[in-house]
């Protein structure tokens, strides 16, 4: 099982296939527009600039499972994150990334990395990278800067 076995709505409401980012980098972001890691939109932003024609995919979903740090509605976070940050990366429809309700995609990452005090994601901004098979590479915590994983995504982009 890879992430190309799921699919996710889209902000517009459309289903979108994870298959079509077959051959690509991918980074999984689950994020919010109210909280103290925001700012890390514009690094996102940054990394996709800098990397997406080499094959880098940023991927984001905002959820409100955290301190009901994302509020708004999926037209609402869509605005805010263009006209605040300049986001041009895929910015899907709010999701629940934990529980009962989670997302399947969230529930596959999940259990991918299990850690001492179970699985589940602690905060927005959690990081998930995965290679150009699909395959679970990394998840990093929220506090780490979207910059600080160039290295990997530059290893990982450099592999065919």
């Amino acid at each position: 099982m890879s992430i190309y076995d799921f699919s996710v709505k889209t902000a517009q409401g459309t289903t979108k296939s994870l298959a079509d980012y077959k051959g690509k980098v991918v980074m999984i972001v689950n994020t919010a527009s109210k909280c103290g890691f925001t700012p890390q939109y514009a690094e996102l932003e940054t990394l996709y600039k800098t990397y997406h024609d080499k094959g880098l995919e940023i991927l984001a979903f905002p959820c409100d499972q955290f301190a009901h740090q994302e509020p708004g509605t999926d037209a609402e976070i869509q605005t805010f994150c263009q006209m605040n940050y300049g986001v041009t990366f895929p910015v899907f429809a709010k999701i629940n990334v934990n529980g009962k309700t989670a997302n399947p995609l969230y529930q596959y990452l999940r259990n991918q990395k299990k850690e001492f005090l179970g699985d589940s994601i602690k905060w927005n901004f959690t990081k998930f990278l995965i290679d150009r098979q699909g395959n679970f590479i990394e998840k990093y915590a929220p506090s780490l800067r979207p910059v600080d994983i160039s290295p990997q995504i530059e290893k990982l982009l450099a592999s065919a």
